[in-house]
């Protein structure tokens, strides 16, 4: 078929990233299909490149999806990229597709859902944790603990990531103020549970969660980690479990709450299990090595 690939730009760049997108075009400008390139701009991170490709389904097998990742590796080598990694689900079309072209796996992912609607909020009783306390906030955090809980983003510094070479994420307070916003420019409520250390009022470990703006659908878990010399205390699963209840009371047609956990992640598995996640579809972290 004939085709065009047209390159696209995203005029608003992100605080960590840039976008660049590919459009193909059959002969009477129809869309078959798409890619979009995300490449990251912070420091510990200015390798990587994050690939999303996408073919109508009547398009398929006509070498559009083919097309466009030539375009999007081309680009991430010509910006001085040394990896592209790209999410399949397990088993489909994509999964193949980046499979036979030279993407090797490198993370296996467990993607689960709590249906809100029918859960029993009340078995997710209060389990306060000695020595810490629960605070939060809806947005941007606030002043007085900025800092601390920009210095708590280290407690991802060791989120198994297997393979993946995924740099170094280096957060301070200035980074974590741009993420909420950036949430707050698509029309999303951020809300964030954090344990803090009542020693000396440190946070020490949060959970977030990413809600629609019309508080319906399924909301979106962004992360929830402890601090190492933290952990084992139940903190996870109690910030998590408050999420929960806000989220239940703050939004009452809300379906559901997404997440999703690397399957080397065993604590935080058992934390979704208890709280009664279900698992839906398992994904696979493609990285290409250019």
């Amino acid at each position: 078929m004939t085709l065009r690939i047209i390159p696209l730009a995203d005029p608003e760049p992100g605080a960590s990233s840039h976008r660049l997108a590919w459009l193909a075009a059959a002969a009477d400008g129809a869309p078959a299909g798409s890619a979009f390139l995300r490449l990251f701009t912070k420091a510990g991170q200015e390798h990587l490149a994050e690939l999303e490709i996408a073919v109508h389904g009547a398009e398929r097998r006509q070498g559009i999806g083919t097309r466009l990742l030539e375009a999007a590796v081309a680009t991430a080598r010509a910006e001085g990229r040394r990896t592209v990694v790209a999410q399949a689900e397990q088993g489909s079309p994509a999964d193949r597709f980046l499979a036979a072209r030279g993407f090797r796996p490198v993370l296996s992912l467990t993607y689960a859902r709590l249906a809100l609607t029918e859960a029993d909020v009340t078995a997710v009783g209060e389990q306060p944790c000695p020595g810490y306390e629960l605070t939060e906030w809806d947005g941007i955090v606030p002043d007085e603990l900025a800092q601390s809980y920009a210095d708590s983003r280290r407690a991802m510094d060791d989120m198994p990531m297997e393979g993946t070479d995924y740099g170094t994420v280096v957060w301070d307070v200035k980074r974590v103020v741009a993420a909420a916003e950036a949430v707050a420019r698509r029309g999303e409520l951020l809300h964030t549970v954090a344990a803090v250390d009542t020693a000396n009022g440190s946070v020490v470990g949060f959970s977030e969660l990413v809600v629609p703006g019309d508080g319906r659908g399924d909301g979106q878990h962004y992360g929830t980690a402890v601090l190492p010399e933290h952990r084992g205390r139940g903190l996870a699963r109690w910030m998590k479990a408050a999420s929960i209840r806000r989220a239940r009371e703050r939004h009452p047609e809300l379906a559901g709450l997404l997440t999703d956990t690397a399957n080397s992640n065993a604590p935080m598995l058992a934390v979704n299990e208890a709280l009664g996640y279900v698992p839906t579809h398992k994904a696979v972290e493609y990285q290409l090595d250019l």
